[in-house]
């Protein structure tokens, strides 16, 4: 069986506190369903029930009628498939509590104007336009606003200097987009470093990646590395921790804060 993805588990762990807020354990509610207690189990588990179960869990749980748009709305969201995903978001997209991200080959998407989304997507390998490409640039702007609404995002991001000397922008149109880093960077949850040019050569030079952590305890850290044909994401426990560990070491030979932000400011006052 396929794994379930992260909102499949949201709903499974929702499922599980619902029945232990009603005083039941799972063969309790077997019983009134007239199943085996392993299909309750791999509910909770993150297996998705379809309509008339949900129906069916949130009766016996005593979740009055008037209170199901909530769990239903999750319901929903585990069984959405398809768009989302191809614009990056994944199945974890909308619900990761930090990123630490090492760019090289562009802006870090959180940081983007859309002026620079529209020319990332539209030269990607696999240019987008169209509705594809708008609804590309509204999901990325939409993730945009968990740095400043709730839950918040926090971002650590540490952009190699060649990114933010590259001229994929019209003058006033990079300008915009350098200006916006600036702005971002003063937001409490955002921290943004340069890493200089003069570091000269570092292992950061074969792609980007960006490691994720998420509020659930039961949720592993994971990273999302990019190279030349594609990307991987990666969960071993192992694997991630190694990249942090390379992250922090881009981390300390980068430019401090306040020293990046100077930086990019004088980039805005030459273009």
């Amino acid at each position: 069986m396929k794994e379930p993805n992260f909102r499949a588990r949201q709903l499974g762990r929702t499922l599980r506190r619902l029945r232990k807020q009603a005083g039941l354990d799972q063969t309790d509610v077997a019983d009134r369903m007239r199943c085996n207690p392993s299909n309750i189990s791999r509910r909770e588990a993150g297996q998705v029930p379809d309509y008339p179960e949900l129906q069916m869990l949130l009766d016996i749980y005593g979740v009055i009628v008037s209170d199901w748009d909530e769990y239903i709305r999750i319901w929903e969201r585990a069984l959405e498939k398809g768009r989302w995903h191809a614009y990056g978001l994944g199945d974890r997209g909308f619900i990761s509590l930090e990123a630490e991200a090492y760019q090289l080959g562009y802006i870090p998407g959180l940081l983007q104007t859309a002026a620079y989304m529209r020319a990332g997507f539209t030269e990607a390998r696999r240019p987008m336009k169209g509705e594809d490409l708008e609804i590309a640039i509204v999901v990325r702007q939409q993730r945009q606003r968990r740095l400043t609404e709730e839950s918040v995002l926090r971002l650590h991001a540490v952009i190699d200097e060649s990114v933010l000397l590259r001229p994929i922008l019209a003058r006033e149109e990079r300008k915009a987009q350098l200006g916006q880093i600036i702005e971002y960077s003063g937001l409490p949850s955002v921290t943004v470093q340069v890493l200089p040019l003069s570091c000269g050569a570092h292992s950061g030079r074969t792609g980007s990646f960006t490691i994720l952590s998420y509020a659930e305890p039961e949720e592993p850290d994971i990273a999302y590395i990019e190279h030349g044909f594609g990307s991987l994401q990666i969960e071993k426990a192992d694997e991630v921790a190694l990249a942090r560990l390379v992250f922090d070491h881009f981390a300390d030979i980068a430019l401090d804060e306040q020293n990046s932000i100077a930086l990019i400011e004088r980039m805005v006052a030459d273009v």
